[in-house]
């Protein structure tokens, strides 16, 4: 017990002064240019963003695939968006996580494996994310995302929504949320939009929520994410219940911000 508390304290302090640390004049500006939202966040989020950003940096690894530089703007960019996710709470910067796949645009993914095994049929992706601690991204999405923050799709806030999702072994739809009493409001108030969201996508009719949150609960929570961050002014006034169920969540409240 005390080697283990020791080593949870060294790591905790490492981590503590990995986030004090000033924020570089440079990745201000990648910031200012690739994250909408940044120059609108009041100071202290600000200051909360960066230092999980420079987190982020420091604890996970970023590996090009397909030929793709990894750049500062490419490691920056995708750790800033990632991180909007965390600056509400008092939380981990995605304590599973490893790795960081990124491709130059839409890659091919599934089809066999080891031992000619097939696993899924080989389809294109803009992104994924695994629950053994990688998100593969396309970096021409990213950037899509990245200057197009009001069309309720973002491909990193997806794929690391899903990373939330998946922190407690399953992806369902269900991150961990503050405390016990929270999951019983929370499974009501999904369910309840998640069944309206179904009938609206099986007839035709207009949603905020990205359609492809039909597929299942896990896609859901996460398309529902990407509207919370990029159309909470829709979001709020058509579907009040999902947004006061993601804003009780994120602690944050997006539609301050433009």
């Amino acid at each position: 017990m005390g080697i283990w508390f020791s080593v949870n304290a060294i790591r905790k302090a490492r981590r503590l002064a990995i986030m004090r640390q000033p924020f570089p004049p440079a990745w201000h500006e990648l910031l200012l240019k690739n994250l909408p939202p940044y120059p609108h966040l009041p100071q202290p989020l600000q200051e909360r963003l960066q230092a999980y950003t420079m987190l982020f940096l420091a604890e996970k690894h970023f590996e090009g695939c397909g030929g793709q530089e990894i750049s500062d703007e490419v490691r920056v960019t995708i750790s800033a968006q990632a991180c909007l996710l965390l600056i509400g709470q008092q939380t981990q910067c995605y304590p599973k996580l490893r790795s960081v796949l990124v491709y130059p645009h839409t890659y091919i993914a599934g089809g066999k494996g080891s031992f000619g095994a097939q696993h899924e049929a080989p389809s294109a992706r803009l992104g994924e994310s695994w629950q053994t601690g990688v998100v593969v991204l396309s970096w021409n999405s990213v950037k899509g995302g990245a200057t197009n923050f009001d069309d309720g799709q973002n491909v990193t806030l997806h794929e690391f929504a899903h990373q939330l999702d998946q922190e407690d072994g399953a992806a369902d739809g269900t991150p961990i949320l503050k405390d016990v009493s929270c999951y019983r409001p929370w499974s009501r108030a999904l369910t309840k939009e998640y069944s309206t969201f179904l009938s609206r996508v099986k007839k035709h009719r207009k949603t905020v929520v990205d359609r492809y949150g039909a597929t299942n609960p896990a896609e859901y929570f996460a398309t529902a994410t990407e509207a919370f961050f990029e159309k909470p002014d829709q979001l709020s006034e058509k579907q009040p219940d999902l947004f006061d169920a993601l804003q009780q969540y994120y602690q944050l409240d997006p539609r301050n911000w433009s």
